[in-house]
């Protein structure tokens, strides 16, 4: 039976074979900022597994920004050649298109991953000082960041503009400036976290000027033919915080300078946020950015259920669904889920042997794909 969940969707010149993502998802676990063997497998394992885009986790486009001392950085040469032997194994024998958020984490760098509490780093721990629009800390107890000057400011962008050229000569199809879950392009946006007082705060405008100079300076040196996009928080779900609304108005922006997508999260700017948790709670929000913004859109958020994903891009709320923790749990959930409904799956050369249509005898419930 037809599904649109497989059919496949057009970015500029990158078809995607159908409408199923797996979101950038920090494993702190690199070394020196380095891609390793965790990385060939965990996106080689998702690269084989019929989705349609896999993306390479928040990475950061200098060691300041980077959340963790483990974190993902591309800003060295050798950072460069890491991801490169990754995303050659993936585009070897896996079956997705690739693509990378590039990120600054601002006021949340310099803590210990979630794992160990996430809280901030200590002296001892090997701390480092952290920056951000306006010298607010993220929560009580937090490090107090240091207020970036215009100079400081110019030199972040010109790192977004260095990791896109590493970025494309690595071989990457897309790529996603992260402007949400409270990290630096996210603080420059939010009245909570931006106080300045010259034109990258106050207004609307300016508080946006950070992230749309960034992006086009992204932009001017990705090539034409390929996809970009943001990933932005839709709202910080505090009171007086970064709102729907202003998400539109920055979707329409981005737009305009050649953004493709967006990739619709919330959350992550302050610690009093009051998330409505629930499966595809962001799917409303994401139809209303599709419509209003007129662009494309991903949607994240506690999706797992074939069924779920589906009616989501059938009804048009979003184009995109992207999986997190499910694609973690369930690396084959585009196999599985074309096989409840009946529909075409990918699959590379090498994993056909065990299609349930050749051994009908293992798998007594399948349904033959329609001619």
């Amino acid at each position: 039976m037809h599904n649109k969940l497989f059919s496949p969707i057009e970015l500029r010149g990158l078809t995607l074979k159908n409408r199923l993502v797996v979101s950038p998802m920090c494993q702190y676990i690199s070394e020196n900022g380095s891609a390793n063997d965790w990385h060939l497998y965990h996106l080689g394992n998702f690269s084989i597994g019929g989705f349609g885009l896999v993306m390479t986790e928040a990475t950061n486009v200098n060691t300041v920004g980077k959340i963790t001392h483990k974190c993902a950085t591309l800003c060295t040469d050798e950072n460069e050649a890491a991801l490169k032997r990754v995303i050659d194994f993936n585009k070897k024998f896996g079956v997705a298109a690739q693509g990378i958020q590039l990120a600054h984490a601002g006021r949340k760098s310099s803590t210990h991953p979630p794992a160990l509490g996430g809280h901030p780093l200590e002296a001892d721990d090997g701390a480092w000082e952290t920056v951000a629009p306006s010298a607010i800390p993220y929560a009580a107890g937090w490090h107090v960041p240091r207020a970036l000057s215009k100079a400081e400011i110019q030199q972040i962008q010109d790192d977004h503009v260095e990791s896109v050229k590493r970025a494309l000569r690595i071989g990457y199809d897309l790529i996603e400036m992260h402007a949400g879950h409270g990290y630096l392009t996210h603080q420059f946006l939010s009245p909570l976290a931006n106080q300045r007082t010259d034109e990258y705060g106050g207004s609307l405008q300016n508080r946006m000027r950070f992230a749309l100079e960034t992006f086009e300076a992204m932009r001017e040196v990705w090539p034409k033919d390929k996809p970009m996009g943001a990933r932005v928080s839709a709202s910080d779900w505090v009171e007086g915080g970064w709102t729907v609304d202003e998400t539109v108005a920055f979707a329409r922006e981005l737009r305009k300078l050649g953004c493709d997508y967006i990739d619709v999260s919330s959350g992550g700017l302050h610690p009093a946020q009051a998330v409505p948790l629930a499966p595809a709670y962001h799917a409303e929000i994401a139809q209303r950015i599709r419509n209003e913004a007129d662009i494309k859109v991903m949607v994240v958020g506690l999706i797992a259920d074939p069924h779920v994903a589906t009616k989501i891009v059938e009804s048009g709320q979003a184009d995109f669904v992207c999986m997190g923790r499910g694609a973690m749990w369930d690396p084959r959930f585009p196999w599985h889920a074309a096989e409840t409904f009946g529909a075409e799956a990918q699959y590379p050369a090498r994993s056909t042997p065990c299609l349930p249509k050749l051994r009908p005898q293992l798998f007594p419930n399948h349904q033959e794909t329609p001619a």
